[in-house]
């Protein structure tokens, strides 16, 4: 499927990728009984938050995001992803952890989790990290800063 305006475009492949982290995360409540947040469970699996996951399932889940990535991009023949600089990446990092413990949870928290329950929070979260988003791509391309190399 072509979208037009966006030839590179793979709606099929993200709808597929969102239905699977949707499933993911109704079996991770129901299963564990426990949302799926990855900033809580990246805590727990490093000692930093207690939790009732144990650390080594959390470590589990932490090192099977980027395992699982990996593994559909060899089976599926994707582009090799292109990264950020090293200290642009831990600059991000160190961002995006300080808005992670402010705003009480991540984007797979607030933006999968909490918004699927109608939580009033997990609203007014995702939608300061929308807008926010926003706002910095905005900012970046009016500066001429590159993202990527």
């Amino acid at each position: 499927m072509i979208l037009p305006g966006f030839p590179e475009a793979a709606p099929l492949a993200g709808l597929g990728g969102g239905v699977l982290i949707g499933l993911a995360a109704a079996l991770m409540l129901l299963g564990a009984g426990r949302i799926a947040g990855v900033s809580g469970i990246a805590a727990r699996a490093f000692g930093i938050a207690p939790g009732s996951m144990s650390r080594a399932g959390a470590f589990a889940f932490i090192i099977g995001l980027p395992l699982g990535a990996l593994a559909v991009a060899g089976l599926s023949g994707a582009a090799t992803p292109a990264f950020a600089s090293p200290v642009m990446l831990a600059v991000a990092g160190l961002i995006v952890g300080v808005g992670t413990r402010l705003g009480s949870g991540c984007t797979s928290g607030h933006g999968v989790c909490g918004m699927s329950r109608l939580s009033q929070r997990s609203l007014v979260a995702t939608a300061t990290f929308m807008v926010t988003g926003f706002a910095t791509v905005a900012a970046m391309n009016a500066l001429g800063i590159a993202v990527l190399p």
